[in-house]
């Protein structure tokens, strides 16, 4: 079958081979894959990969052989899963816990936005606990993540700011439900409850100064690819938390696939906007990624198989 694989002395670092078939556990499922997302954190991997390594996390399609176990989705139902590697190819193995049944209101396109950015979202919130009238900020609010956690956060009673990198990437985050967007957390103002920081650098060293007393501070990605200095006297005297996030690890312990289903209903229902910005063919992946990496894409970039 054919994949995209990472080929270091490409420009984007990713081209088009065969692989070997995927072999599936008791507890996997095989899925023919149609559509797949791209997120940062591939991007980045592929530029230090071996050659030959399988990325890939978002994937959708129709599944082929349902798993041994008799758990998860049936053959022939569409369904969205989370891999862990490998998704970019014709088929993938993946366990049952981690996919969900697409409904048929929502594309296969729309359903591959959701396994990273959408969880991601969706238990970075839960980390501030109820939100009701709590002010949260969340960084990179432009990103994939950043556009579903502001309208997850708006919708649980939240009072949002966004940070942007620029002035163009505020374009329709007051619409999803941001309060308030400021270019540079520089710009933010008062303490928050809860802050989802991407950045890294100095953007989760002025985290820690802004988070209010016993609030939390989420740091789930180093955009900045730079160290972070800090007074300590800054945070520790408000007694917050500080606590580090990554997908792949919490989903080994704890699976996706419930998460994805809630995540699929609220999309059906008008209730979430995904925010897919850029869809081509995998056959273009090149330039896709070469978006993703410049940061000329508001959202979620999508491929299709063809």
């Amino acid at each position: 079958m054919l994949a995209l694989v990472a080929a270091p002395s490409r420009e984007e670092k990713v081209e088009l081979r065969e692989v070997p078939e995927p072999q599936t556990r008791a507890d996997e499922a095989l899925v023919e894959v149609r559509a797949i997302s791209l997120n940062r954190g591939e991007v980045n991997r592929l530029a230090t990969a071996a050659d030959g390594w399988r990325p890939g996390w978002d994937v959708a399609g129709e599944v082929l052989k349902p798993a041994a176990d008799g758990s998860g989705p049936v053959a022939g139902q569409r369904v969205v899963g989370f891999s862990n590697f490998g998704g970019w190819g014709q088929r993938a193995a993946i366990p049952s816990a981690n996919l969900a049944v697409v409904p048929e209101s929502v594309s296969l396109a729309l359903a591959a936005t959701l396994p990273v950015a959408g969880v991601t979202a969706l238990r970075l919130l839960r980390l501030g606990g109820n939100l009701l009238q709590r002010r949260v900020l969340i960084t990179g609010a432009s990103g994939g993540v950043g556009r579903i956690a502001v309208q997850l956060a708006h919708q649980s009673g939240a009072r949002v700011t966004g940070v942007v990198g620029g002035a163009e990437r505020a374009a329709g985050l007051e619409q999803l439900g941001a309060d308030q967007v400021v270019v540079g957390i520089e710009k933010a103002e008062g303490d928050f409850d809860l802050i989802l920081e991407a950045a890294g650098g100095a953007s989760l060293a002025q985290s820690l100064k802004l988070v209010c007393p016993r609030g939390t501070v989420v740091a789930y990605g180093n955009s900045a690819r730079e160290p972070t200095t800090f007074l300590v006297n800054d945070f520790y005297l408000k007694q917050p938390r500080l606590v580090g996030y990554f997908l792949v690890g919490d989903a080994a312990a704890r699976p996706v696939g419930e998460d994805l289903a809630r995540l699929l209903e609220l999309v059906a229902t008008g209730r979430l906007d995904p925010q897919l910005a850029l869809e081509a063919s995998w056959r273009e992946a090149e330039s896709a990624l070469e978006a993703l990496r410049e940061r000329r894409v508001a959202g979620k970039v999508v491929l299709h198989l063809d």
